[in-house]
């Protein structure tokens, strides 16, 4: 952190009913010289972590569908998204949480995955990294039909689709989970269905 450009931080708890929603306000020193008092509300819900994954075999991925009031209340008619296996880091690092993640949801047990990305999901306004990673599947991997957790309410729908129809579907708009878009655009340019 660029604590020399920084300094009198206060820091306002607004909410801590799920995640932490705090109001912070600082003076931050201008590349003109000038310091100026900013406030910034800064929500933290934890890191978290998602996977593409897929099978080249078949040449299928498989994603999940879910609703989402967020994009509910803001203009996604049903509120329903496809998207990655994804999944907040309770107490364990990305990879334990990928894994553990990707049975619940999708009910496959994999081990063998890579991390390619971790990048900050909405910066402006949230703290959460997310760690991005690929992996393999085979049918053999699957233990469960996934749909998630009941302690959690999860209601999740396993999507196993070829890798040309979820392409497809980025590319006419119904696939609009930035997470989702950039793993898709990752085996897109390295070719892993190739």
């Amino acid at each position: 952190m660029a604590t020399n450009r920084i300094k009198n931080i206060v820091s306002k708890l607004l909410s801590d009913n799920y995640y932490i929603l705090k109001k912070l306000t600082f003076d931050y020193l201008m590349t003109n010289g000038k310091w100026v008092t900013q406030v910034r509300e800064v929500y933290d819900r934890g890191d978290g972590a998602g996977i593409l994954l897929y099978n080249k075999e078949k040449q299928t991925i498989i994603l999940t569908k879910q609703f989402r009031m967020p994009t509910y209340v803001n203009d996604n008619d049903d509120g329903f998204l496809v998207e990655i296996c994804a999944g907040m880091l309770d107490k364990d690092n990305p990879k334990a949480c990928i894994i553990r993640e990707t049975e619940e949801e999708v009910g496959y047990r994999i081990k063998e995955i890579q991390k390619v990305y971790e990048a900050y999901s909405s910066p402006g306004v949230m703290t959460e990294k997310m760690h991005f990673f690929i992996g393999e599947y085979t049918d053999a991997m699957k233990v469960n039909d996934g749909g998630g957790l009941d302690s959690e309410h999860e209601d999740i729908d396993v999507l196993e689709m070829s890798f040309s129809e979820a392409v497809n579907m980025l590319n006419t708009g119904e696939i609009v989970d930035t997470r989702t878009i950039v793993l898709l655009q990752y085996a897109m340019i390295h070719k892993l269905l190739e």
